[in-house]
């Protein structure tokens, strides 16, 4: 007997169903907020040496102070790393007036501009000139907490269950992330966002599988798009609350409040009835799936939600057995399926980023930007759901991975001068690159038995975020050549399509439960449930 049969009989996408979709929806809000936060809370405003302590015994104005303390650059303005050893007063009598002073490193502190922002970490801590390289840390180190966190994740909500490992990931990251905002250093900082991103990446992780588990075939791929959905919608309510909010401890406390909602809606998240029954825990099986039937009105078929008929789903030896990360690469089809959607992950995720640093700006303040950007992914994410069914997740994910090459390729080739239509083909190239992410999730999820999906899931997260701390590495290559980085991007597109179109096919199958299923069962891509 099959999970999708009991499914079916109690309603694969009811009320019941409905609900989870809702509170997941809102518990992930918060992951896109904190995924792009450090553009914000890490901003480098204008600045320059702080000259206050300087003797004034000619009552100069602030500008006329400038002047003479502060040289200036090839665009004309004022130096933000260094001062004159000593005051240059001649410069008041002509200030275009070149001149060879010495000049040495801000002596005491900078002055920020705050016209956009009012505080950042990097006025709070100076992270500007020599100590650049930590403000561009914070980002990296949150990352790297998000792939071990991922890892950590993923097979802890294999062991322990989906549903307290959901709660787990709420209240951690939210302490972390409070705590974050209350630092008063940087390396405190640094290591409440390491801790921060180890957290809350629980949520993506337990989240998508939860829902998948809980519906039927033919709404896995409507499920699919709302996650990714709720991405781009986090993404895109994120740029009205950094333009509202500009200090950078209210910014953290913001975004991480929905969390406190989360956390209370989280009583009536279900644990997924699949890992309960996976897991031997039938009992647990059986209470869930009752309140399902009852819930979508289908009380008739609660008689037949027995622990016998549970038992049948998944063979006794499977029952009540321990997996961990090694299982993915005992057997010799789940070790391709893990070679391969662990490498089209880093793909996808090292193409996708690497295109959203490299876009041309559009001559818009950051905070239009960041709308931008978040508003284009929107379009892709809806011709997914088109696609999923239409032409399936194998060839939705191969075209959109090759149309983001192709994008890559042709900004190769077109004349740097034209910025316009540059701008524009990296646009369209990131909305491919988009639909590649919104596609993976769900398409991956399917590839995996229930029992190590988890496993899984926090595998490919895992390389995901590596792609992710990869790509600025990637766009430093220009200084080798200057199309390099579109170069290696383009390549890795087409090596992700590459690899996208050796996966099986998933449309219309029934999810496997056990590592056996997947060894036992030749995929064929006109198979039906």
């Amino acid at each position: 007997m099959k999970f999708e049969n009991v499914l079916a009989d109690i309603n694969g996408f009811g009320k019941f169903q409905k609900m989870i979709i809702a509170i997941n929806f809102l518990g992930r809000f918060t992951l896109p907020c904190h995924f792009v936060l450090n553009n914000f809370i890490a901003a480098i405003p204008a600045h320059h040496c702080d000259i206050s302590s300087l003797d004034d015994f000619l009552n100069l104005s602030q500008a006329e102070r400038i002047t003479v303390s502060i040289p200036v650059e090839t665009d004309g303005s004022p130096s933000s790393c260094r001062m004159f050893a000593k005051p240059q007063y001649h410069l008041l009598l002509n200030s275009s007036d070149a001149t060879d002073a010495s000049t040495v490193p801000c002596q005491d502190g900078w002055v920020y501009d705050n016209t956009t922002f009012k505080s950042t970490i990097t006025s709070e801590w100076d992270l500007v000139c020599d100590r650049r390289a930590k403000n561009k840390a914070t980002a990296t180190i949150f990352f790297v907490g998000v792939m071990f966190g991922a890892i950590a994740f993923g097979s802890l909500s294999d062991r322990f269950g989906r549903r307290i490992m959901l709660l787990v990931s709420y209240v951690s990251g939210m302490l972390f992330a409070v705590a974050s905002a209350f630092s008063t250093t940087y390396v405190m900082f640094a290591v409440l966002r390491f801790f921060t991103g180890f957290c809350i990446t629980g949520i993506v992780i337990v989240s998508s599988a939860l829902c998948v588990e809980w519906v039927d075939i033919e709404h896995r791929k409507l499920v699919g798009v709302i996650d990714s959905l709720s991405w781009t919608f986090g993404s895109t309510v994120f740029a009205a609350i950094a333009y509202f909010v500009t200090d950078w401890r209210w910014l953290i406390l913001s975004v991480t409040s929905p969390l406190i909602l989360a956390i209370i809606t989280w009583r009536w998240m279900p644990d997924s009835a699949r890992w309960l029954i996976a897991n031997g825990k039938l009992e647990q099986a059986q209470t869930y799936l009752k309140k399902c039937a009852k819930i979508n009105q289908r009380e008739d078929f609660i008689h037949t939600l027995n622990e016998e008929t549970l038992s049948t789903i998944v063979d006794k030896e499977a029952r009540g057995r321990t997996y961990t990360y090694l299982d993915l690469v005992r057997t010799p089809k789940m070790r391709k399926i893990a070679l391969k959607t662990g490498l089209l992950w880093l793909c996808i995720a090292t193409t996708f980023y690497g295109i959203s640093f490299n876009i041309a700006g559009f001559g818009l303040n950051i905070y239009l930007t960041q709308f931008t950007y978040a508003i284009i992914e929107l379009p892709a994410k809806l011709s997914v759901y088109y696609l999923l069914d239409k032409i399936g997740r194998r060839s939705t994910e191969v075209g959109a991975l090759l149309l983001s090459a192709l994008c890559l390729g042709i900004n190769i080739v077109m004349p740097k001068d034209m910025s316009a239509a540059r701008t524009a083909v990296a646009v369209i190239g990131k909305g491919f690159s988009s639909a590649s992410f919104g596609t993976v999730t769900l398409y991956s999820s399917e590839l995996y038995p229930t029992v190590v999906r988890q496993n899984g899931m926090g595998y490919n997260s895992f390389m995901g975020r590596f792609g992710v701390a990869v790509s600025p590495l990637i766009l430093l290559l220009d200084e080798v050549w200057k199309d390099l980085p579109q170069v290696v991007l383009c390549s890795t597109a087409i090596l992700g399509g590459l690899v996208a179109r050796t996966l099986a096919e998933t449309r219309n199958r029934c999810l496997p439960e056990t590592i056996e299923d997947v060894e036992e069962t030749q995929f064929n891509t006109n198979q039906k449930a």
